[in-house]
């Protein structure tokens, strides 16, 4: 009678393990993915880089497999708008092989010096600003120009012509070319956040 108590308690306490609402998972990319090449449905893979322990029990270890899939692309435009990159998270799989459903949304990403950041409502990736480099590329180039003017007839006048022709050169190169994209490079980590819990058995 008591080894059957006991083996109705451990199916219990086993069943009863989960995953809290507001827990943080740190994922690494196992693939690359960026919007240049990405389409919607394109799956993600990662590793989690930290395990997931409650109450002294490591319910998640490291090294766990989770799968997602794009969904969402938005390449960079020419004269406006920014690259975006949208990933659903779907599944968690243990080394036991058991799967379960997860749908945690993105926290954070570490982006380095490339400007992303996470719009966490949107659970996407955005580029960030290009704006200071395109005010650099414009002010070099004017730069240069009005050197060159200077140069070429040894006046002020020159130099404001050919500054104001090297500036003209930045705007339209600046116009014509696209800001930077998404991407997230292999062994990047985002960080996840569960908004709901989730029983594993």
């Amino acid at each position: 009678m008591k080894r059957i108590a006991f083996a109705v308690f451990l199916c219990v306490s086993v069943s009863a393990a989960e995953i809290p609402k507001g827990t943080h998972l740190l994922l690494r990319m196992v693939n690359s993915v960026n919007t240049r090449t990405a389409s919607d449905g394109d799956q993600v893979y990662f590793q989690t880089a930290s395990p997931i322990a409650v109450d002294g029990r490591i319910l998640v270890p490291a090294g766990s497999y989770v799968q997602g899939s794009v969904s969402l692309v938005r390449r960079s435009g020419k004269i406006a708008g920014r690259a975006e990159l949208g990933i659903r998270i779907e599944t968690l799989t243990l080394a036991s092989g058991k799967v379960y459903k997860i749908t945690p949304r993105m926290g954070s990403v570490d982006s380095g010096e490339s400007g992303q950041k996470v719009e966490q409502k949107e659970n996407i990736v955005k580029q960030g600003s290009d704006a200071g480099n395109d005010a650099q590329r414009i002010a070099i180039l004017a730069g240069s120009g009005a050197g060159l003017g200077g140069l070429a007839d040894r006046s002020w006048s020159g130099a404001g012509i050919g500054a104001g022709i090297g500036g003209a050169v930045g705007i339209a190169t600046t116009m014509l070319t696209r800001g930077r994209e998404v991407e997230l490079r292999q062994g990047s980590t985002l960080d996840v956040v569960f908004d709901r819990p989730v029983s594993l058995e």
